[in-house]
């Protein structure tokens, strides 16, 4: 069954990126990337001493 999760994520990559390529949508690359940039560095700093001066950006 795990095989079949990873196939799903990786469908759904291949998908958005065919998305991107054939509606010209380059722009949304860069918005993900942050996005999930800033989602790992809020994920990562949770329980550190960081934690309240990276909420206090948003």
């Amino acid at each position: 069954m795990s095989e079949h999760n990873s196939e799903s994520k990786f469908s759904i990559l291949s998908e958005f990126w065919g998305f991107m390529k054939t509606r010209k949508k380059w722009w949304l690359g860069p918005i993900i990337f942050v996005m999930l940039m800033m989602s790992l560095l809020i994920i990562l700093s949770e329980g550190s001493a960081v934690a309240p001066f990276i909420y206090t950006l948003f």
